[in-house]
């Protein structure tokens, strides 16, 4: 079973995306928890404070290392981490070698930062891998961490009812994934390709192939860059 442990000021946002499909069925089957902290639990004085204004000035607050190293030390009493992850818009952008290798731990942490970030002592002394799911930003970091939880998630044995599901999704093996099709065989005089009807699964696993290949050049030509 994977353990996820996410501290936020805004659990409410995660609720639901964390609860349903697919991974409401790993939580269901006990491959998956995921407890969602309030880090204002944690917080400083009688209004829970969690921020304050970042010293040499600018807009915006920073989220205070206080709060923070309180409630990580407190999950640290309780088991050991292999990750410290803090959702990060500079962090190691997110893929599917890292998120195969992630669905191999046994417990992480996720970090949703707020406002201007958190304190950097908290990354340089805490933190042990910053993700970003892209070069954009967003007013949060729960976002991003539902998605890190998705798709770690979605890889734990015994998660996808087809075993065999996740092993040929799109770049497990640096490419993206082959045109699908489904019934009916013609649709508004849309045909399905012949050679998916023709029961030669050989010459079907080879014209899948060339299509992963093909669309992978025009879409992400970038991963066979180093062909």
């Amino acid at each position: 079973m994977l353990h996820i442990d996410i501290i936020t000021v805004l659990p409410e946002l995660l609720v639901s995306p964390l609860s349903h499909s697919i991974l409401g069925r790993a939580k269901d089957r006990g491959l998956l928890e995921v407890n969602i902290i309030d880090l204002r639990e944690y917080g400083l004085g009688r209004h829970r404070q969690v921020d304050d204004y970042a010293f040499g000035g600018g807009a915006g607050m920073v989220m205070m290392p206080e709060p923070l190293y309180a409630c990580i030390q407190a999950l640290r009493s309780e088991r050991t981490y292999d990750e410290i992850i803090y959702m990060a818009p500079d962090g190691e952008l997110l893929d599917q070698p890292m998120a195969n290798q992630l669905s191999m731990c046994a417990n992480l942490i996720l970090i949703c930062g707020h406002y201007k970030g958190i304190d950097e002592r908290i990354r340089e002394h805490v933190v042990t891998r910053e993700i970003s799911i892209g070069n954009y930003v967003l007013s949060g970091g729960e976002l991003a961490a539902a998605v890190v939880v998705d798709a770690v998630g979605r890889l734990i044995p015994g998660v996808l009812n087809d075993e065999t599901s996740a092993l040929f999704d799109s770049f497990q093996d640096d490419l993206v994934a082959p045109p699908v099709f489904t019934r009916p065989a013609e649709f508004n005089g849309w045909k399905v390709p012949d050679i998916l009807l023709s029961g030669n699964q050989g010459a079907i696993d080879t014209w899948r192939h060339d299509q992963a290949v093909e669309r992978t050049r025009q879409r992400r030509p970038e991963i066979l860059s180093d062909e």
